[in-house]
C-alpha cells in the first residue's frame, strides 16, 4: 500500500516539476516561423517568435524587444544578419545596410524582418540557417519560402540547417512525415495540454468512461484545428490561451469539490477540446501554408498529435486503472489535482495580464 501511494506521488511530483519549468507551455514552443520571400535579387527575411515561448538563451531579449526595447531589437536582427547564410548561384547575399527592423506586434508574438539583396537576379538559391548557435539547439524553424514558380516548405533544425531552391523547378516541401513529427513534438512539448488531459483523466471514473473522454476531446481538437488552419474560424491567440489554462483550473475544480462530475466528463473534455484545438493550430497557421499543401499538412500534423497523445496516455492509464478503488485514490486525486490547479491558475494570471 505505502509502495503504491510513494509510486503515484513521485508521479505526480515529476509531472509538477515539469509543468513548473516550462511555464511557457506550447504557444510557439521553441519553435520560430519564417517566411522568405525572394523577388528578383532581393529576399524579404522574417522571423516570428513568441514573447511567451521564446528559446531560453534570448527571452529575455524577444521580450524586451516585444515592448519596444530598440538596443535588444537590434541585438536579435544582428544574430539574423550575422547567421542567416543566402548564396545566390554561389555568390553570398549581404544583408541590406538599412533592414526594416520589427514590424509591428501583434498582441503576443513579434516579426524580426531582415532584407537581403544578392549581386545578381536569384535563379538557384542555398538557405542556411545557424541561428541555433544563438538561440540554442532546443530552437528550430519553421520556414515558408516563396518566390515566382515557386513554394515550398522547410524544418530548420541544428541537425538539417541547409535547403537550396532553384526556381523554375517544383516547389518541394516537407513530407507527410515532417508533419508528423511536428505534431508528436507539440504535443509532447504542449505542457498545458497534457496538463488539461492529466486532470481529466484522474477524475475520469473507470477506464470506459476514460477512453470516452479521451475520444471527446480528440475530436473536438480535430474539427477546430481544420478550421483554423483553412481559415475559417480565427479567434485571438491570447484568448485562446487563457481559455486553455482555465480549462485546467476549472477541471482540477471539480475533481476536488465536484468528483460525482465523472459521468459528464467527456462533454467537458468536448468543449474544451474545440478550444485545445485552436492551440494546436498555432503550430501551422503562421506558416500561410498554400492550399496544395493544407490537406496533407492537416493529416500529418493531426496524426502527429494524437500518437503523441496516445503514447502519453498509454504510459499513465496502466496506473489511472490501477489506482481506481484503492481506500487512498480520491486524497492522491484531490493533492494531485490541487497541483494542477495551480499551475494552470498561474499561468490563466500570467496569460490575461502579463
Amino acid at each position: 500500500m505505502n509502495a503504491r501511494r510513494s509510486l503515484v506521488g513521485c508521479a505526480v511530483a515529476v509531472a509538477v516539476s515539469v509543468a513548473t519549468t516550462h511555464g511557457a507551455a506550447h504557444q510557439g514552443g521553441t519553435t520560430g516561423y519564417a517566411s522568405i520571400v525572394i523577388d528578383r535579387e532581393t529576399i524579404h527575411y522574417r522571423v516570428t517568435l513568441w514573447p511567451s515561448a521564446a528559446p531560453a538563451p534570448v527571452a529575455e531579449d524577444v521580450k524586451a524587444a516585444f515592448s519596444g526595447d530598440a538596443n535588444r531589437r537590434d541585438r536579435l536582427l544582428g544574430v539574423l544578419r550575422d547567421k542567416i547564410t543566402l548564396l545566390a548561384q554561389g555568390q553570398r547575399c549581404p544583408p541590406s545596410p538599412t533592414p526594416p527592423g520589427v514590424t509591428a506586434p501583434t498582441v503576443d508574438r513579434l516579426t524580426l524582418a531582415v532584407d537581403f539583396t544578392c549581386p545578381e537576379r536569384i535563379r538557384d538559391l542555398l538557405v542556411r540557417d545557424d541561428v541555433f548557435d544563438v538561440f540554442g539547439a532546443d530552437y528550430h524553424a519553421l520556414a515558408r519560402i516563396d518566390a515566382p514558380g515557386h513554394s515550398g516548405q522547410f524544418a530548420f533544425t541544428p541537425d538539417s540547417r541547409e535547403t537550396r531552391i532553384t526556381l523554375g523547378a517544383a516547389g518541394g516541401g516537407p513530407s507527410l512525415a515532417s508533419f508528423l513529427l511536428l505534431g508528436i513534438e507539440h504535443i509532447l512539448t504542449g505542457y498545458d495540454h497534457l496538463l488539461f488531459l492529466a486532470a481529466l483523466l484522474l477524475g475520469g471514473g473507470r477506464l470506459a468512461s476514460l477512453l470516452k473522454i479521451i475520444t471527446a476531446f480528440t475530436v473536438a481538437h480535430s474539427v477546430t484545428l481544420a478550421l483554423a488552419v483553412l481559415g475559417l474560424v480565427a479567434i485571438p491567440d491570447r484568448l485562446v490561451e487563457c481559455v486553455i489554462a482555465g480549462s485546467i483550473v476549472w477541471v482540477a475544480l471539480e475533481n476536488i469539490f465536484w468528483p460525482q462530475a465523472a459521468s459528464r466528463r467527456w462533454l467537458v473534455s468536448f468543449l474544451f477540446g474545440l478550444v485545445h484545438g485552436f492551440g494546436f493550430a498555432s503550430a501551422l497557421t503562421p506558416l500561410a501554408l498554400p492550399a496544395r499543401n493544407l490537406a496533407m499538412a492537416l493529416l500529418g500534423f493531426n496524426f502527429g498529435v494524437e500518437a503523441g497523445q496516445a503514447l502519453v496516455v498509454l504510459g499513465v492509464l496502466p496506473v489511472l486503472v490501477w489506482m481506481r478503488g484503492a481506500a487512498w485514490e480520491p486524497r492522491v486525486v484531490r493533492v494531485a489535482s490541487l497541483a494542477l490547479g495551480a499551475i494552470g491558475f498561474a499561468w490563466f494570471v500570467e496569460r490575461t495580464f502579463f
